[in-house]
């Protein structure tokens, strides 16, 4: 069931409880931590659902980071390991290549992505949250849409998806518009 909670000013501490002990347990694995979707742009409803990206160099460590994630008690989905594509996309099928884990038992809702430093999936929610918090109508706006699809379909994630995604890539073109007259660049990482 898709349930759109409003915007909880406790999502950056609970981001920050998850990720100290992910911090801890990959140490130079990780080159970035971040809070990144819906919760890590304040005011804007979500799923009460913590994301969190986590950079490495590439997936030649996948082994290393399912032991160190296997000790925090995350367990790696094989079936998931890649992003939705936009369909302007340019570059190899690689560039949306991911590895995502799911989060303990008993731990609060998360979603553990783990993306390859400088590949196209990697920067996109960076770029998409940054642009959403400078752009609070523009925020207010995919809220919306996130609410009414949830209401509308509460128990079609295939039908949630097949909207959001593409609102999404919509959001992403202004976004790198913003990006290009801006001159925005990744800001340090969360953790």
């Amino acid at each position: 069931m898709i349930t759109i909670v409003p915007y909880d000013s406790r999502w950056p501490e609970e981001f920050a409880a998850v990720a100290q002990p992910l911090r801890a347990a990959l140490g130079e694995l990780a080159l970035r931590i971040d809070h990144i979707g819906s919760t890590a742009i304040p005011g804007l409803a979500a799923k009460d659902r913590i994301d969190v990206q986590v950079t490495v160099q590439d997936f030649d460590c996948t082994d290393q980071l399912v032991m160190a994630l296997g000790v925090l008690g995350y367990t790696r989905r094989e079936d998931i390991n890649c992003d939705h594509r936009p369909p302007f996309a340019q570059g190899p099928e690689a560039g949306w290549e991911k590895r995502y884990f799911r989060a303990p038992p008993g731990q609060r809702p998360t979603n553990l992505h783990v993306r390859a430093l400088g590949r196209a999936n990697q920067r996109y929610p960076l770029l998409f949250r940054d642009y959403l918090r400078a752009h609070p109508a523009a925020s207010a706006a995919y809220a919306q849409i996130k609410l009414n699809l949830a209401r509308l379909h509460p128990d079609d994630v295939d039908f949630y998806y097949g909207i959001k995604d593409p609102v999404c890539d919509v959001i992403i073109v202004a976004a790198e518009e913003w990006a290009r007259l801006t001159g925005w660049q990744m800001g340090a990482p969360d953790m």
